[in-house]
């Protein structure tokens, strides 16, 4: 029997008007531990989002995202907190901020693999 790997979650969303807290739901933060595994994957539905905020800045956005991808996967043009290791990017990112771009709180879960775990929790979460 394969061993299961304890992991941690969160749900990437978009804020648009923070003072309302109505959000869409646009992507997962995973992180595991052993193995070592960070990973945020997204899907923005463009039109949704138009549709229900037209004064978004979508670009804007896009560019929030990408950052927090790019610290996610630790890139190095990221800035600092892109060189820390896996589970403080992980604690950073998924910090609670009033910011466009948000994530919900930290879940658990057991999987034998973070990459299908992560594949599955986009289609049950993501709105896309």
């Amino acid at each position: 029997m394969q061993e299961k790997h304890l992991y941690e979650y969160a749900i990437v969303r978009i804020v648009p008007r923070v003072e309302r807290e109505e959000f869409l739901n646009i992507g997962v933060i995973l992180y595991c531990r052993k193995p070592a595994f960070l990973q945020t994957v997204s899907c923005i539905d463009e039109k949704r989002l138009l549709l229900l905020y037209p004064a978004v800045a979508l670009a804007e956005v896009k560019a929030h995202l990408q950052a927090f991808i790019d610290i996610s996967d630790g890139k190095s043009t990221a800035g600092p907190i892109a060189q820390l290791d896996m589970a403080s990017r992980f604690r950073w990112l998924t910090a609670k901020r009033s910011t466009i771009l948000q994530t919900s709180g930290v879940h658990p879960g057991l999987c034998n693999h973070p990459e299908e775990a992560i594949k599955k929790l986009q289609e049950q979460l993501v709105d896309c």
